[in-house]
C-alpha cells in the first residue's frame, strides 16, 4: 500500500510543491509520514496497518520530490550543485544502508512495531530542522489541474499495483492473465492516456510539457526508469537468495549490503567531483557500461558460492558502475529548468524509478519463477525417475535431496533475472548514447561564449 501510495502521488506531490511552498510541502509530508509511522505502530488488525502505510505513502510522495527540489533551487547549477547531489546520493543510500540494519535487528530483538516507531523521532527532528536550514520558495499563481492529478495518480496507481501483481509466484504459475491483473493494467493505460491529453490541453498542467521538451531531461527519466527496473529487482532477488539459498538471517542480509552501499557512496562522490571535469555524458556511458558487466557476473552466482568468493566482486562492480550514475542523472535532469518547474521535475525523477522498480519486479519477477520452476520440474522429475529405478533413498536422504534440488533451481531462476537485469542495464546504455548531449559547459554554471571570451 505504501508503495501504491507513494507511486501514485509523486506527480501531485512534486507539483504541490511548485505552487504552496516546497519547504512547506516537505514538512507537510515529513509529519505526516511520522504520524502514519506512529499510528501503524500501534495497529492491531491487517486493515489498520494497510491504512497506515497507505498514509506513509502519501507522505513520503510529497517529500521526497521537495526535497530534491529544494537541493536544486537552493545550489546555483555548478560546483556547489554538484557537490550538494553527490552529498544528497550518499545520504540517500546511507538512509537505506542504516533502514536494512535498524530494520534487522529491530525485527531480531524487539518487534517489528519499532520499525515504524523509530521513525517518529527522526521525523519530527527533520521537521523541527527544516525551517533553519531551508529556505523557503515562493507561492505562485496558478490552480491545480484537478482533472489531470486524477488521471495521474490512478493511472500511475494502477500501473503500480498491476506491474507489483503480474510476477509470477514460486510455483511458476504466472498472473499475467489474472483478472485484477489485466484490469489495473487496462485501466492505467486509459487512465494515463486520458492524462496526457489533459495536459496537453490544460493552462494550468500538473506536468507542464515544456519540461519534457529538452531531449537529455528526457533522456534522464527512461535511463532512472532504466536503472530502477534493475536495481529493484536485483535487491528483491538477491535477498531471497542469500536468506532461502545461503540461510543469511534478516540482519546478516543488512550487513552483506553493507559493501555495497560503501561503493554506492563513494561512486557518488567521485562523481560529483568528475562532473565539472568531464561532464555528465562520460560517466553515464562509463556507469551503465559497468553496470552492465556487474549483473552479467552477478548472474553466475549460485547456491554453491561464498559471500566473499562470489557475491562481493560482482555487488561491488555493479555498486560502482550505477553510483557514476545518481548524480549525473539528476543534474542532467534538472539543468536548465524553470524554476517554477524544478518540483515537477524531480517528481518525473522520482517517478521513473518507482515505475521501473514495478517494472522490474513484474518482468524480473516473471522470467525468474518461470524459470526456477521449469528446473525445479526437470530435476524433482529425475529425481523420481531414479528412485523408482532401484536406488531408495532414506527419508533423510530424501529431504536433503529435495532441499538441493530446491536451492539449486532458485539459483537458476535468479541467474536468469539477473541476465535481464544486465540487459536492461545495457539499454540504459543505449539511451545514453542516442539521447544525451548535454556538454561540460551546461552543467557548470558558465555561458560557454563568454567563458572563452
Amino acid at each position: 500500500m505504501a508503495a501504491l501510495a507513494f507511486g501514485g502521488l509523486l506527480l501531485l506531490g512534486g507539483r504541490s510543491g511548485d505552487l504552496l511552498g516546497r519547504r512547506r510541502i516537505f514538512i507537510f509530508g515529513i509529519l505526516l509520514f511520522s504520524a502514519a509511522s506512529l499510528i501503524g505502530g500501534f495497529a492491531t488488525t491487517q486493515a489498520w496497518l494497510l491504512a497506515a502505510r497507505a498514509a506513509q505513502g502519501i507522505g513520503g510522495a510529497f517529500a521526497a520530490p521537495t526535497a530534491l527540489s529544494l537541493v536544486a533551487v537552493t545550489f546555483p547549477e555548478g560546483r556547489e550543485r554538484n557537490r550538494a547531489m553527490g552529498v544528497y546520493a550518499a545520504m540517500s543510500v546511507a538512509g537505506g544502508a542504516v533502514g536494512l540494519i535498524a530494520g534487522g535487528l529491530l525485527t531480531t530483538y524487539a518487534s517489528w512495531r519499532w520499525v515504524l516507531f523509530v521513525n517518529v523521532p527522526i521525523g519530527i527532528a527533520v521537521a523541527l530542522a527544516a525551517p533553519r536550514v531551508l529556505g523557503e520558495s515562493a507561492r505562485r499563481r496558478g490552480r491545480f489541474d484537478l482533472p489531470g492529478a486524477v488521471t495521474g495518480t490512478l493511472g500511475l496507481a494502477a500501473l503500480v499495483y498491476g506491474l507489483s501483481n503480474a510476477a509470477t509466484s514460486q510455483n511458476g504459475v504466472s498472473h499475467w492473465g489474472d483478472t485484477k491483473v489485466v484490469g489495473s493494467l487496462v485501466a492505467a493505460v486509459v487512465l494515463l492516456a486520458a492524462f496526457v491529453v489533459i495536459e496537453g490541453r490544460s493552462r494550468h498542467a500538473l506536468v507542464p510539457f515544456r519540461v519534457l521538451r529538452d531531449r537529455n531531461r528526457s533522456g534522464a527519466y527512461v535511463i532512472m526508469l532504466c536503472l530502477g527496473t534493475a536495481m529493484f529487482g536485483m535487491f528483491f532477488f538477491l535477498t531471497l537468495f542469500v536468506q532461502q539459498v545461503w540461510g543469511y538471517s534478516p540482519l546478516r542480509s543488512g550487513v552483506a549490503y553493507l559493501p555495497f552501499v560503501a561503493m554506492i557512496m563513494l561512486a557518488s562522490g567521485s562523481a560529483s567531483q568528475l562532473v565539472p571535469r568531464i561532464g555528465a555524458r562520460p560517466l553515464m556511458l562509463a556507469g551503465s557500461a559497468i553496470g552492465t558487466g556487474g549483473m552479467f557476473w552477478l548472474s553466475r552466482v549460485n547456491e554453491h558460492s561464498t559471500y566473499a568468493g562470489g557475491l562481493l566482486g560482482p555487488m561491488m562492480v555493479t555498486a560502482f558502475g550505477f553510483g557514476l550514475l545518481f548524480v549525473p542523472i539528476s543534474l542532467v535532469a534538472l539543468s536548465k529548468v524553470r524554476e517554477e518547474d524544478t518540483g515537477v521535475a524531480s517528481s518525473l525523477l522520482n517517478t521513473g524509478q518507482q515505475v521501473g522498480g514495478s517494472i522490474g519486479l513484474a518482468i524480473l519477477g516473471t522470467v525468474a519463477w518461470s524459470a526456477f520452476a521449469t528446473n525445479l520440474h526437470s530435476h524433482s522429475a529425475a529425481a523420481a525417475q531414479a528412485v523408482n529405478s532401484g536406488h531408495p533413498l532414506t527419508k533423510a536422504q530424501q529431504v536433503a535431496a529435495q532441499t538441493q534440488i530446491a536451492h539449486h533451481a532458485l539459483a537458476y531462476g535468479f541467474s536468469h533475472g539477473y541476465l535481464v537485469s544486465a540487459g536492461i542495464a545495457l539499454l540504459a546504455l543505449v539511451i545514453t548514447v542516442l539521447t544525451i548531449r548535454v556538454t561540460r559547459e551546461d552543467l557548470s554554471g558558465v555561458n560557454p561564449m563568454s567563458a572563452g571570451a
